[in-house]
């Protein structure tokens, strides 16, 4: 892997766009700004930033941070395979949809008209992404995944997250964070140590504090390898 001083940093912000026509689509309320604001942070602490955004207004404030769009879950998962190899660590923070809706023949091509009689849309799971690109990672990643769930869930289901999606650790968000620009919340890491944010804290400040923690352990990563 890269020295410290050149370490990779992937990314991920932003809700996808399931298309329902030309025109229509599901969605969800993600600002995008918890992952432009980590991504502010990584290149503060000297990373290589690569940050995979969604479609939101929201864009990062510091140069050399290197951004390539996506849409739908699907453009995701193919900027996903094209960049994870070449990361020291993934920062899967986008909202990705959980499900979209099937390919129906009679909405293609254009915008579906309205008419007076109900429509159903059929919806398909969308493929776990951070499941995925974690089953195929390389020795010596940090892989980083979000849990947004309702307070009295949020423990439980970022444990339930770190073993489902194989991953080193989750950041684990209370479900109000989404509209509020203060966050109170926990890293869980898979050796089952658990790390609270010092109080409520900015944005801005959750995430140089995230980037801390991740910095940490991905030198400390670094120095187990140079030893053995």
């Amino acid at each position: 892997m890269n020295h410290p001083s050149q370490r990779r940093l992937l990314i991920t912000a932003g809700p996808t766009h399931e298309p329902i026509d030309a025109v229509r689509f599901l969605g969800n309320r993600s600002s995008g700004r918890m992952g432009v604001a980590l991504a502010d942070a990584a290149v503060e602490l000297g990373w290589h930033v690569t940050l995979l955004l969604g479609p939101v207004a929201a864009r990062p404030g510091r140069p050399g941070v290197v951004v390539r769009h996506f849409k739908t879950c699907e453009d995701l998962r193919g900027l996903l395979r094209e960049e994870v190899s070449h990361a020291d660590a993934l920062v899967m923070a986008a909202a990705v949809a959980d499900y979209r809706p099937k390919p129906n023949p009679a909405m293609s091509g254009g915008k579906f008209r309205r008419t007076n009689t109900p429509l159903m849309l059929e919806l398909e799971p969308t493929p776990d992404l951070l499941a995925e690109v974690s089953a195929a990672r390389k020795p010596g990643q940090l892989f980083v995944g979000f849990a947004l769930e309702p307070r009295a869930d949020l423990l439980e289901s970022a444990k339930a997250k770190l073993v489902r999606k194989k991953v080193d650790m989750v950041i684990a968000n209370p479900l109000e964070t989404m509209d509020s620009s203060t966050v109170q919340a926990m890293i869980l890491s898979a050796d089952g140590t658990r790390t609270d944010t010092p109080g409520v804290m900015s944005k801005t400040d959750f995430a140089t504090w995230v980037m801390g923690v991740i910095a940490h352990a991905t030198c400390g990563a670094q120095t187990l390898r140079a030893a053995s």
